[in-house]
């Protein structure tokens, strides 16, 4: 295994909304910073998000490309890689990624989280093409009026789907598990909104034009505009878990008002800190966390330049 030859004042672990924010503050800050990413965010799966603030719809990746291209302007550095261990080394930290070692005085977790998919044939295929949506608050607005679908087991599926009833009058929770063991009391819930309960387990989903069809057990079909996943997931929090840092039961990580973890110098940003997946959260919470890294290191003082600077002028009004 290679040797470290330079240490990062940061090391950014995620390139998501998170991880890319708080490269652009560090490295506006003149601070230096490296980025390591797998490719695997979430925001991949965002075909179009409609309440960013300032963007009437960005997809995901678009949002990603821009925000990566903007980091690399003042110099982040980037690597394809995923952090197979992150253990303390002296005041910092020292990570391994695909047999290299880089070392850090601060390192900020942007893992974010894992959305969880259950055996139903042909989830995976139509996942990518628009009509399977993860967040209803990023979008539930698109689908007013629509035919909707929840996807999971009746007890997971019950909150969104009631949630989605803001948006529409005709959505269904479609169970993967037996839909007759739902208690009577969620049951009601259901009813007395207006969720219509279907009769059997769902076993696969097949795309018909726009929309989808679910299909289930028994061979009943069940035509939908979009379908919205309620399966739980995991939080990538396994590096910090394993520093010790604190977490509730779910592996969300409990930070202070400065996004820093139980753990000193260990910080973290966005869906790996909070349940309300959302993008400004993500940005929010990455540009407290690049500010408290920068304040928490010693002073960078600019150098004076060998030449005067030219006086700016004034723009004119």
């Amino acid at each position: 295994m290679e040797r470290a030859t330079e240490t990062f004042d940061c090391l950014i672990v995620g390139g998501g909304p998170a991880g890319l924010t708080a490269a652009i503050y560090l490295a506006r800050y003149l601070r230096h910073a490296c980025v390591v990413d797998d490719g695997n965010s979430r925001a991949l799966l965002i075909p179009e998000s409609h309440n960013y603030p300032g963007f009437k719809g960005i997809a995901g990746p678009e949002l990603l490309r821009r925000l990566r291209e903007q980091a690399a302007q003042y110099g982040v550095h980037f690597a394809r890689a995923r952090v197979e261990e992150l253990k303390r080394a002296g005041d910092g930290f020292s990570a391994t990624l695909g047999g290299r070692r880089i070392t850090a005085r601060r390192v900020l977790l942007a893992t974010g989280i894992v959305d969880e998919k259950p055996a139903v044939e042909g989830l995976r295929e139509v996942v990518y093409r628009g009509a399977i949506r993860f967040c209803p608050v990023c979008d539930g607005y698109e689908a007013l009026d629509q035919r909707i679908g929840v996807l999971g087991s009746v007890k997971t599926a019950c909150n969104k789907a009631l949630f989605l009833r803001t948006y529409s009058a005709d959505v269904t929770l479609l169970a993967t598990d037996d839909p007759r063991s739902a208690p009577a009391e969620l049951r009601a819930k259901l009813e007395d909104a207006g969720v219509l309960i279907v009769p059997k387990p769902v076993v696969a989903v097949e795309r018909a034009g726009e929309g989808l069809v679910a299909v289930l057990q028994g061979g009943e079909r069940h035509h939908l505009d979009t379908l919205y996943p309620a399966l739980g997931c995991d939080v990538r929090s396994d590096l910090a878990m394993s520093l010790g840092a604190r977490h509730n039961d779910l592996g969300n990580l409990f930070v202070d008002e400065h996004q820093q973890t139980s753990v000193a110098g260990l910080y973290a940003a966005g869906d790996v800190v909070t349940d309300l997946h959302q993008i400004s959260v993500a940005t929010g919470h990455a540009a407290i966390a690049a500010t408290a890294i920068h304040n928490s290191l010693e002073r960078n003082l600019r150098a004076a330049s060998a030449a005067p600077a030219e006086p700016r002028r004034k723009a004119r009004v």
